[in-house]
């Protein structure tokens, strides 16, 4: 009898209690990725953010040359995936994928929250400081993408703080950080950048609130002369990076965590005895 349970415990995996290999495996890798974010100096954090946002700002201006031409809202989104590509290849970091990778790491006893709040604060910086400056050389450059700007960044400045609103902002935190979680559920490249244009389609063809993104957009509408100013940029965008933040946090991110129960007091254990 023992050695048939044994039997039957070797064809379901090498992993303890009921807990699935290729859980444990995409647990292991996102603990010893998000350690390593988490303990970036200032200059790393910084420099990372910074490149994260000139990075996603070619995919916001694909996002604005192909609505220009087509109309489209869902073909733009598409186009988009583009900066979603750049940004998983050259290794760079976005605020918003900053919650599910990052936070296992810090419950899981590898990292510290104060790392953690470096790493949001740092990224968030950088991704708006690089975002500006690129916005700023494809007005100058592009000067027929001005007017698809700043009408597609009226939709985001004049929007009421209502329940749609909250509800655009909280999906959007949903949806980003269920795109991390598709990355790191894989291997395969190709399955990472399917996922980067469908998380992609989703946030800019829907028209989501995310506050890097659409950020970058309306960046380049006050840039181009927008009757709006920073001020209406600042009212949309705090209530727009918390939501994000609840979505992300809140949804994907504590699903994950109850879920890997186990693995994380395992984890945190073997920290503690280290």
């Amino acid at each position: 009898m023992a050695q048939g349970r044994e039997t039957a415990r070797e064809e379901l995996g090498d992993s303890e209690g009921q807990t699935e290999d290729q859980l444990q495996e995409a647990f292991d890798l996102i603990v010893s990725e998000g350690a390593q974010r988490l303990h970036r100096t200032w200059r790393e954090v910084l420099t990372t953010g910074l490149a994260g946002g000139l990075e996603i700002g070619i995919g916001v201006v694909l996002l604005l040359a192909v609505y220009a031409e087509t109309g489209s809202h869902l073909l733009a989104g598409l186009a988009f995936g583009v900066g979603f590509v750049a940004l998983l290849l050259a290794r760079s970091e976005l605020f918003t994928e900053g919650f599910l990778v990052p936070v296992t790491a810090v419950v899981a006893g590898r990292a510290s929250a104060p790392q953690l709040g470096k790493l949001w604060v740092g990224t968030l910086a950088g991704n708006l400081v690089g975002g500006w400056l690129l916005m700023w050389v494809v007005v100058h450059a592009l000067p027929d993408l001005r007017a698809t700007a700043v009408e597609s960044a009226t939709t985001f400045v004049n929007a009421p703080l209502d329940l749609q609103s909250a509800s655009l902002a909280f999906l959007a935190g949903i949806a980003i950080t269920v795109m991390t979680r598709m990355q790191h559920g894989t291997t395969s490249d190709p399955a990472k950048i399917v996922a980067a244009f469908g998380g992609a389609l989703v946030l800019a063809g829907l028209q989501l609130f995310h506050s890097i993104l659409d950020s970058l957009v309306i960046f380049a509408a006050l840039q181009a002369g927008a009757p709006f100013g920073y001020g209406d940029w600042l009212a949309w965008f705090w209530y727009t990076t918390l939501l994000n933040m609840a979505g992300g946090l809140l949804v994907v991110t504590l699903l994950r965590l109850v879920r890997s129960k186990d693995m994380i007091e395992q984890e945190r254990a073997e920290a503690a005895s280290s």
